[in-house]
């Protein structure tokens, strides 16, 4: 039975998935986008956005937690230095996860993870939003414009 085994083991030890792990974090901050098994991809979403959250506040702490997992100093300097900057006002969902189909050698589903806000083709085009916030309430009285009576036939 698997009860309460939340993520995929990938079929590694616990050393050799956090190391996989680490090192296919430090390829996607630093290539911006890697391909991978379809498995891969969604273990690395799980493990490289909460580091990326951690790396919108740039204090020492944040630094050391996101050190302790990456291990590669010029990466995580990447990280609060480029990458953080960019995706600063985004609520979360840093990553993109396309399927590409299947690899020819083993029929393995492969897909690319992607980070989301470096894809220019991808963004191009779509326009800005405009975000408008309009009260249910009807609004205030004094933006209302009075509107003419208009004219009927019993007046007449």
């Amino acid at each position: 039975m698997r009860h309460g085994k939340k993520f995929n083991h990938l079929g590694r030890q616990t050393a050799h998935r956090k190391a996989m792990l680490a090192n296919m974090a430090c390829s996607l901050i630093e290539h911006k986008r890697i391909n991978t098994t379809v498995a891969k991809a969604k273990a690395l979403k799980q493990f490289v956005e909460p580091m990326i959250t951690k790396s919108k506040t740039d204090t020492t702490h944040n630094r050391r937690i996101v050190m302790a997992k990456l291990r590669q100093k010029d990466v995580v300097a990447e990280l609060f230095r480029d990458v953080a900057p960019k995706i600063g006002d985004r609520p979360g969902g840093y990553t993109r996860i396309i399927k590409l189909g299947n690899r020819l050698g083993d029929n393995a589903d492969m897909a690319m993870i992607e980070l989301v806000d470096y894809n220019e083709i991808y963004n191009a085009g779509k326009k800005d939003k405009k975000t408008t916030r309009r009260s249910r309430r009807g609004g205030s009285k004094s933006e209302a414009t009075p509107v003419p009576p208009v004219a009927t036939n019993e007046e007449e």
